[in-house]
């Protein structure tokens, strides 16, 4: 099987799995087109379509019709998930102490996949009975609660009845010395202006990568992100406009970028091709993950492009900027997905916390 480009309209980019047929496996094609006709993300697209290629695999080897997937079905996926290439295939034995190909997290990842995948057959009339689904009985139970909850909270509600246990990773952020070593390390005004504006703002690439002129207000030293569709295939997550604040630093990088690179280019986009053809087309993501590889290379700092992101925001939470402001600037559909991620402390957050509030001093009791 394969998974496949899909060229659409508007420069909208999809995914489709192709059979070993070459033809596309229909139920498949029709749900990655639906995510597609809803202006999900390529990336989210691309992601659920390598997820179902290695379901619809699996089924091939172990003659299963996917309507009629039992959850044992399911256990035997998740165990053939872990399996190297040629163990997936049965051309070899696997000894039991060889290791997962894949972590819980990437696990739980493609049964999320399914799970909406089946959820989507569902509601079009299909008899898929509750393979991924159990009724969780009504009952009391803490944290938020949807809109209209009063309506419907003696009933029972879905959740998934299979997942891996995973641990929580925490953010990666590049420390003060690695940012800079990463900046000096760029040949170009613009490759030093892109880096500069992930680590000044907590945008994303896609979102960086989409930025017109016209979204940079320099008088009043701001960038605002526009969701939109952009040639580059780039694309902003977060459905609604944000307006973050930056230092005038930044803007002064900008304005440098613009007088001695950016020049006489006839462009909308702040970031284009100088240095290789096209010259003046909108910088792709493909570009900018070669400029990083490159940038690994010089710096010996193995880092990646979202965690100037991470940075900004730990940042801001440590400096004691409310939660609700770093939500807005980050572009988060609530705090709750904010405090997901970043509501942690290390162990040196504690201690500075401590020692802020006299925990180490004066001491009554001597120890």
């Amino acid at each position: 099987m394969l998974v496949q480009r899909v060229a659409m309209p508007a420069a909208v980019e999809s995914w489709t799995v192709l059979g070993d047929d070459d033809i596309p496996i229909e139920p498949v094609e029709r749900y990655l087109a639906y995510l597609s006709d809803v202006e999900r993300s390529p990336n989210t697209v691309r992601s659920y379509a390598f997820d179902l290629k290695d379901y619809f695999t699996f089924l091939q080897h172990r003659g299963l019709d996917w309507k009629q997937v039992r959850l044992e079905d399911l256990g035997e996926f998740v165990a053939w998930l872990r399996l190297p290439a040629a163990g997936r295939s049965g051309q070899v034995a696997v000894l039991p102490s060889t290791r997962s190909r894949v972590g819980p997290s990437t696990i739980n990842r493609k049964l999320s996949a399914l799970a909406a995948f089946y959820q989507h057959q569902a509601r079009h009339g299909v008899d898929v009975g509750e393979l991924l689904v159990t009724w969780q009985s009504p009952g009391r139970r803490n944290g938020w609660k949807p809109f209209l909850h009063h309506v419907s909270k003696d009933k029972p509600s879905p959740r998934r009845t299979i997942a891996v246990t995973a641990p929580k990773k925490l953010p990666r952020v590049l420390t003060t010395t690695e940012t800079q070593a990463i900046l000096d390390a760029c040949d170009h005004l613009r490759d030093r202006f892109l880096f500069a504006v992930l680590h000044a703002s907590g945008v994303r690439v896609g979102e960086a990568l989409g930025l017109r002129h016209a979204d940079i207000e320099a008088a009043e030293c701001q960038v605002t992100v526009v969701s939109r569709v952009n040639h580059n295939g780039a694309r902003s997550k977060s459905r609604q406009s944000r307006t973050i604040p930056v230092s005038a630093e930044l803007i002064r990088l900008w304005a440098d970028y613009l007088t001695w690179e950016y020049q006489g280019i006839d462009s909308d986009y702040v970031f284009v091709n100088l240095f290789a053809a096209p010259r003046g087309q909108a910088l792709r993501y493909r570009a900018v993950y070669d400029l990083v590889l490159r940038l690994r290379k010089r710096t010996g700092i193995d880092f990646d492009p979202h965690w100037f992101r991470h940075g900004l925001a730990t940042r801001l939470l440590r400096d004691g900027v409310p939660i609700e402001v770093v939500s807005k600037l980050l572009g988060h559909s609530s705090t709750t997905t904010t405090s997901a991620v970043y509501g942690h402390l290390t162990a040196e957050d504690a201690r500075q916390a401590l020692q802020a509030a006299g925990w180490f001093t004066g001491n009554e009791v001597k120890l």
